[in-house]
This record gives C-alpha cells, sequence and structure tokens, in this order.
C-alpha cells in the first residue's frame, strides 16, 4: 500500500454522475469544477471522510494544562505561563486558581524573577489583565 498526503482544505462540495466525481474547489478568487473518472464508490468513500472529520471537529477540545512552578510566596502556591497563548496562571494560597489573557513574556519573567511576587503581582497584573477563574475552591477576593 503506497500512502499520499492530501490536503483537501480547498474542497467546497462533491458529487457523482454518470460514473464522474465531480468536485467543486476553491481557488481563493474563483471557484473551479473539475470532473474525475471514478466509480460511485469513490464518492461514498468521500462522504464517510467528511463526516468521521465533522465528528471529530465536534469533540470537545482538551487543553494541555499549563505547567505550574511551585512559588515562595504568602500570596500564592504556584504560577505557570503559557507563552503560545500568553496566558499566565495562578494558584493562589486559598487554592483558587486564575488565568490572566495577554500577558506579555516579558511581563511572566518579571513575575517569576520579583523578590515579591505578591507586590509585583498587585502592581502589575491585577485589575490589568482578563481573568478567568478556572477552579472554584473556597477564597476570598484574590484576584
Amino acid at each position: 500500500m503506497k500512502l499520499s498526503k492530501v490536503d483537501l482544505s480547498n474542497l467546497v462540495a462533491i458529487a457523482h454522475s454518470d460514473g464522474y466525481l465531480q468536485l467543486l474547489l476553491d481557488r481563493g478568487d474563483e471557484l473551479e469544477f473539475l470532473e474525475i473518472p471514478a466509480p460511485v464508490q469513490a464518492y461514498e468513500g468521500l462522504q464517510e471522510l467528511n463526516e468521521i472529520v465533522a465528528e471529530t471537529a465536534a469533540l470537545p477540545f482538551e487543553e494541555e494544562p499549563i505547567a505550574m512552578l511551585p512559588v515562595s510566596s504568602s500570596m500564592a502556591i504556584a504560577v505557570g505561563y503559557d507563552s503560545d497563548e500568553q496566558v499566565l496562571q495562578v494558584e493562589f494560597q486559598s487554592g483558587a486558581v486564575y488565568q490572566y489573557s495577554g500577558v506579555e513574556s516579558e511581563t511572566w519573567e518579571d513575575l517569576h524573577s520579583a523578590d515579591s511576587i505578591g507586590r509585583f503581582f498587585n502592581d502589575e497584573i491585577k485589575g490589568k489583565y482578563e481573568c478567568d477563574r478556572l477552579d472554584y475552591a473556597n477564597d476570598t477576593d484574590d484576584q
């Protein structure tokens, strides 16, 4: 068996008629219609592939957890950072976990190397970035 990598991202629609697989392709500035001699099974196989891809896309996306680094702080237990998404995650002493969006890598580096993580957090992060609470442990207003 020979495997080939296939990119069907430009395929808009398929049909089968009179022994031909009919394909509608998006070429950016125009649509192109192609007819290829093929049995109806080729059309049915592409339909089945489309259903499999649609089911896979509908599955819930599980994000990789952010790696947390323990810190010595009266405010936080651990901090972590996702550089691809620019998300800072803080686990507070109370057990609450918050993620802060749009945090630049320089800010993360400054936080992680700060003499006082709590002071840096209060001065440079708290109230300045959009945040979401991940954990619903009992806590006071840490964010």
